[in-house]
């Protein structure tokens, strides 16, 4: 089963950093070493307002079917919209796992808030 393709109402987008190692000597001299061409560590947090128990639902059976944090996805196309075409690089290409569990807030009958946190996988 594919991420829900649902589209978030916020999104919190941190773009991780280049790998690098810092020396500093005892004179205080500092050499930087860079480890890789892409940057790693991106995290994607994802908030959907008052959905179905359905639609909420659906979360915790994609969570299930991925093994929890343990296999990778990609997300579907509604996850970006909204944001301008080339204005975030969330890292085309990138494959992403949970970081947790599904947070699922019941808000009234049949309508929940998720919470979803996601980590980039290159």
């Amino acid at each position: 089963m594919p991420f829900p393709n649902l589209v978030p109402s916020g999104r919190n987008f941190d773009a991780g950093d280049y790998p690098t190692k810092t020396y500093r000597s005892q004179s205080g001299v500092e050499t930087r070493i860079l480890y890789g061409s892409r940057r790693t560590g991106a995290q994607l947090s994802l908030s959907f307002a008052n959905v179905s128990d359905t639609d909420a639902n659906s979360f915790i059976t994609h969570y299930e079917e991925v093994k929890g944090t343990y296999n990778t996805f990609t997300l579907g196309t509604n996850t970006t919209s909204g944001w301008s075409p080339g204005t975030f690089s969330i890292g085309t290409g990138n494959a992403w796992r949970y970081a947790s569990a599904p947070q699922i807030t019941n808000v009234k009958p049949g309508r929940s808030s998720v919470e979803i946190k996601l980590v980039a996988v290159l």
